[in-house]
């Protein structure tokens, strides 16, 4: 069973809510990692989870890596996220979202939700008819719109810092680049590392995904799954699926020096950032490179102004080279480095949100 409460400070959860409709056929979960910062913001994740185990388990992770990826982003906001269990094609429907609605309204602010996979901008405009506590909605809504714009410019820059590190210019001009996933924020990297001069490779289980791909960019290799891709002659690898991406067997056949993508949680287990680096693989830390999305629809609470969030995100290079640096220093790897940045954000500030101010 799944330890809802953890096992050390950092894994314990403020609150886990447990959701359901019996008519509209809700099942949902709510997990709040983190408010020292501020309310908790992290997206929905619909998706046909094989039990509500497997479900309590992503959300669980999901909502922790909130709190890290929001405190590195500079936002003064927690960490959170929710799943509804379903196939979406399938089971998503108006009452179904407008319950889910219902639910994040009832926590009176203490989790905002947004877009993630299987989830959509349209969909949070259904959402926010119930709730205030929305963001991702659409820009005819007053939304910040698709967050994937975002999360692929960050990471692209996590990527340029990536390359600075190892190569020595912040430029994709010439490598070849692994994309595993091609979806949402995948596809949108592609066009990014092709503007740059990068050469591009990739896979996707969806057959659609890679021919909207080729149809961009017919120069693009592909290959038939994520094995092929990471035993491929590649300088980046980029894990742009679900998560768990970085396991032994992964790590142990990888032939790229850089580890930089969009997915959420890739490490598979404690241990293998430890792998990656005595392969001398340099792993930018997921939830750094992956933030540009919360930037874009954080920047959405006080009124979305794109230019504004894309400066913002922009800012991802620098923290990246920052955590590079850190990790040298103190001889750990990058993964670790983030942790005690982000730790120590959380720490420092939320003790400030302690002192009373008389209201």
């Amino acid at each position: 069973m799944t330890d809802v409460f953890g096992t050390s400070h950092k894994d314990v959860h403020e609150q886990v809510v447990f959701c359901a409709d019996e008519q509209s056929g809700l099942r949902a979960i709510i997990a709040i990692h983190n408010t020292a910062l501020g309310p908790a913001l992290g997206g929905t994740r619909f998706y046909p989870y094989e039990n509500e185990q497997a479900a309590l388990a992503d959300v669980l992770n999901l909502a922790k890596g909130m709190s890290y990826k929001n405190a590195l982003a500079g936002l003064d906001l927690g960490g959170g996220k929710a799943v509804i269990i379903g196939d979406p094609a399938r089971d998503k429907s108006e009452p179904l979202l407008r319950a889910y609605g219902r639910f994040v309204e009832s926590l009176g602010g203490r989790y905002i939700t947004a877009c993630d996979v299987g989830t959509y901008s349209e969909d949070m405009d259904i959402v926010a008819r119930e709730s205030t506590f929305v963001t991702g909605r659409t820009l005819a809504n007053g939304g910040a719109g698709d967050s994937s714009i975002l999360t692929a410019f960050g990471v692209f820059q996590g990527m340029r810092a990536s390359a600075e590190r190892v190569f020595g210019t912040p430029s994709l001009h010439g490598r070849r680049v692994g994309v595993e996933g091609v979806g949402k924020v995948g596809h949108r990297l592609v066009d990014l590392l092709r503007e740059d001069g990068a050469e591009v490779v990739v896979c996707d289980v969806s057959e659609r995904a890679v021919e909207r791909v080729r149809q961009h960019h017919p120069e693009v290799d592909v290959v038939a799954d994520a094995r092929a891709l990471v035993t491929s002659d590649i300088d980046v690898f980029a894990p742009c699926a679900l998560g768990g991406a970085l396991d032994d067997d992964t790590v142990a056949a990888l032939r790229a020096k850089i580890v930089c993508g969009a997915a959420n949680n890739q490490l598979a287990h404690a241990g293998v950032e430890k792998q990656l680096e005595d392969r001398g693989i340099l792993y930018a830390p997921d939830y750094v490179v992956n933030s540009g999305g919360v930037i874009q629809v954080a920047d959405e609470i006080r009124g979305f102004d794109m230019e504004r969030a894309r400066s913002n995100a922009a800012q991802i290079y620098d923290t990246t080279l920052k955590i590079f640096e850190i990790a040298a220093e103190e001889g750990v790897p990058p993964a670790v480095a983030a942790d005690r940045l982000a730790e120590r954000r959380m720490s420092e500030v939320g003790r400030i949100r302690a002192i009373w101010l008389g209201r």
